[in-house]
């Protein structure tokens, strides 16, 4: 037992004197016992990598959650009407608009032109030039009298002084938004010869 008794304290002198190797090149307890610990310090590096690697990938889709848009509600809840100031008046039956050779009594008569919209006061003949911004205040203000063919009004266009491109152009696109307006306003359109 001799031999076994020498090997036994070659194994623990290479364990307490630390060498790394035995006379044959291979390795002894230490040298796995430190390898052990390398292999157990870069699993809790990778582990905690992972960790800084995980919460990061949190915050990011937090972040991307909470920029996001809410949902959309369904159209016909969405799409509350606002009140204009027009809502007395009823909406038009075309089967009564009278000819167009009896203007007079006609509802609201608009006209496009390149300077801005023409509201046309039919009890002088007076026309008015508004901007955009001032016809849904006009609309509102007018009597219920004068929406004898109820909420429509009559829409022309003027012929230009100046027939350029940039003059065509003014005129569509004063046209887009008084149609725009008056769309919004729930006015009906009734386009004049």
């Amino acid at each position: 037992m001799a031999g076994g008794e020498n090997v036994l304290r070659t194994v623990l002198r290479t364990l307490t004197t630390g060498d790394t190797e035995d006379h044959g090149g291979r390795a002894t307890g230490e040298s796995l016992l430190r390898h052990g610990l390398d292999t157990g310090q870069n699993i809790v590096r990778n582990s905690v990598r992972n960790t800084y690697v995980f919460f990061a990938c949190l915050v990011l889709l937090g972040a991307l959650v909470a920029c996001s848009k809410p949902p959309q509600a369904p159209a016909e809840q969405a799409e509350t009407p606002q009140p204009t100031g027009l809502e007395s008046i009823p909406t038009p039956d075309p089967s009564k608009y009278p000819n167009f050779s009896d203007m007079t009594a006609w509802n609201p008569y608009l006209v496009v032109r390149e300077d801005g919209i023409g509201f046309v006061d039919l009890s002088n003949r007076e026309i008015h030039v508004l901007k955009q911004e001032e016809i849904p205040a006009e609309l509102v203000a007018l009597p219920s009298s004068a929406w004898p063919y109820c909420r429509v009004v009559l829409v022309a266009q003027a012929a230009p002084k100046n027939p350029s491109e940039q003059t065509k152009a003014d005129l569509r696109k004063n046209r887009a938004l008084l149609l725009g307006t008056l769309k919004e306003l729930d006015v009906q359109v009734r386009e004049a010869p």
